[in-house]
């Protein structure tokens, strides 16, 4: 009977990421606006959220400056703008590409080029053939056989 309670609550946890209603602004059309700003940005916490779907403490305050920001007039480049300045370019969602992300997804492929490259040139160099033996070592191996 626990594990059945248990289970029902870990498949209603996205149920109680739902906003407050409290928290909605009572215009529907600023609401919607806040709704897609906040879709657009990452919940520091859960990091693969966004502020909208997290449940948690931080997503709610910044659910809140949102919201706040929008109803004082801010456009939603100015408020992803302030909370870029505030947490850095890792509080969006989607980040901007760039030099820096160009290298960070970059970088698995041009390992994974690396090691094919060593991989091949290894297999294709051939071992040299050994010396051959010297009149000494040739004597020997003969004195060796002949028991």
């Amino acid at each position: 009977m626990i594990r059945l309670v248990f289970a029902f609550f870990l498949l209603t946890a996205p149920a109680f990421a739902i906003s407050d209603p409290a928290e909605a602004l009572p215009d529907s059309a600023m609401e919607a606006r806040a709704v897609e700003i906040g879709r657009h940005l990452r919940c520091l916490v859960c990091q693969n959220e966004s502020i909208e779907d997290s449940g948690a403490d931080l997503a709610r305050d910044l659910r809140k400056i949102v919201r706040t920001r929008l109803a004082a007039g801010q456009t939603e480049a100015e408020i992803t703008q302030w909370l870029v300045s505030r947490y850095g370019e890792f509080v969006k969602l989607r980040p901007p590409v760039n030099a820096g992300t160009l290298v960070l997804w970059g970088s698995p492929l041009l390992c994974l080029l690396v090691g094919f490259w060593i991989v091949r040139t290894t297999l294709r160099r051939k071992a040299a053939p050994p010396a051959p033996l010297t009149a000494a070592e040739r004597q020997r191996l003969e004195g060796l056989t002949k028991t």
